[in-house]
């Protein structure tokens, strides 16, 4: 599989993320539900600390691609659903270090919601990988 950034302009690429990204010749992609902080068995955890709560999404996030024999430098496209985006933002370094250690930047859009389908839960993450 080969990628190919596409960044017209700088300003995300030193953000961590690409504006796009050209993907050829893979024979796999996974498409990720969204994932937030759960236990295996099903129930919320860290209620009211985004930073934890980032944690263990990426964990979950991780635990997908690798029962795919994937992980995360597969990773392609990134959405992130917070209900508080400055908080995350102040955060964000849990995501951006977890990244940058599997030496990728996939294409990203962070969306302020009212509110996540578990309650409780401060940002949730879904994204596509291609190997």
């Amino acid at each position: 599989m080969e990628r190919t950034a596409v960044n017209p302009v700088a300003w995300s690429a030193e953000l961590g993320f690409n504006q796009g990204e050209v993907v050829s010749g893979h024979t796999r992609t996974l498409y990720i539900s969204g994932q937030t902080a759960m236990s295996g068995a099903g129930k919320p955890q860290h209620d009211g600390d985004l930073a934890a709560q980032l944690a263990l999404s990426l964990d979950n996030l991780e635990a997908v691609l690798g029962a795919a024999d994937m992980s995360l430098a597969d990773l392609v496209r990134l959405n992130v659903y917070t209900t508080d985006v400055d908080l995350l933002l102040q955060h964000y370094g849990v995501l951006a270090s977890r990244l940058g250690a599997a030496h990728v930047a996939p294409t990203t859009t962070m969306l302020g919601v009212t509110r996540l389908a578990i309650p409780g839960q401060l940002v949730e993450l879904e994204g596509t990988a291609v190997a």
